[in-house]
């Protein structure tokens, strides 16, 4: 069996509109130690992350504390944005937007990618991880709409409603039990609640 434990990104800096190199707050950074505290004993054996840098920063303090390299697979990036996309006064897409693109998996206004386009490059690059990774227990840093994807390829009644509720719980981890590339299980896991225990 194969664990991946993917862990979409703590608070992040909406100020900074380039998604690429968008931080987290100090409140991000302060909450990632519940990641670096939920992972210490599930015997990671290697830790990957999208290359945006709120999903790095979000793994980088358990990776730091247990002597991993984070392996950059630029595939686990989020959603490329529409350039023409409608946008609030603090420029994030419209709910409606959103909405509309989970009710059309393959709907999008010009340069940027459907959910159907950010599912299947998720998704090829999850299988790649499988293959090389077999066996193991492995951390995956992310994002909201690239994780609700993937979470919706294994499960088609997730999607918008799920979505907004999970851009409410920040940094959150979904653990997926893989035997070959078939998924046999699923988890979700508020850490908040984890860490009251």
């Amino acid at each position: 069996m194969t664990t991946i434990y993917f862990i979409r990104h703590a608070e992040s800096d909406r100020s900074v509109r380039d998604g690429r190199i968008r931080p987290l707050t100090e409140k991000g950074m302060a909450e990632r130690r519940l990641v670096t505290e939920f992972l210490r004993d599930k015997s990671i054996d290697a830790v990957l992350s999208s290359p945006f840098k709120r999903a790095v920063d979000t793994v980088a303090d358990f990776a730091e504390q247990y002597g991993f390299e984070i392996e950059i697979i630029d595939d686990f990036r989020e959603q490329r944005g529409d350039s023409d996309i409608p946008r609030d006064d603090a420029g994030n897409p419209l709910i409606s937007f959103l909405e509309r693109q989970w009710m059309d998996l393959s709907y999008k206004l010009s340069d940027g990618e459907c959910i159907t386009e950010v599912q299947e490059r998720n998704i090829a690059a999850l299988n790649n991880v499988l293959l090389r990774y077999k066996g193991k227990n492995i951390v995956v840093g992310t994002h909201a709409m690239a994780l609700t994807a993937i979470i919706n390829h294994y499960d088609n009644s997730y999607g918008f409603k799920d979505l907004m509720a999970m851009n409410a719980l920040m940094p959150w981890v979904v653990r997926m039990d893989f035997n070959k590339d078939v998924c046999i299980g699923m988890e979700k896991i508020n850490l908040f609640v984890q860490s009251t225990k």
